[in-house]
């Protein structure tokens, strides 16, 4: 079998080109999280930062609630990071004919 190293390189420079594209529209992403039907909800990017908080006027009646419902919204929103997250690098290994690359 002859390998031809520049057609290598050149594979290796495209896999690297889809990685990083991936990479930044994982990172540029948004998804939200919601606790209590609703009432509380979370938006967050894939940076695990949150960008936006909406809080129905029902869920501040009790502190103790708000702040588990917030809680339960940003955890349910990293998860959703995760989760995209890997399903983003999956579809990516698919595409590139590598198979599953183990968890993210």
């Amino acid at each position: 079998m002859d390998l031809d190293m520049n057609k290598i390189m050149e594979m290796a420079n495209q896999m690297k080109a889809h990685l990083e594209k991936t990479q930044a529209e994982t990172m540029n992403m948004q998804v939200r999280g919601e606790a209590g039907g609703g009432m509380v909800a979370v938006t967050m990017n894939g940076r695990h930062e949150v960008i936006a908080v909406k809080i129905e006027p029902a869920a501040m009646t009790d502190v103790k609630l708000l702040e588990d419902l917030i809680r339960a919204a940003c955890n349910q929103a990293v998860a959703n990071v995760q989760a995209e997250a890997k399903n983003k690098m999956g579809l990516l290994a698919q595409s590139m004919g590598v198979g599953p690359l183990g968890n993210f």
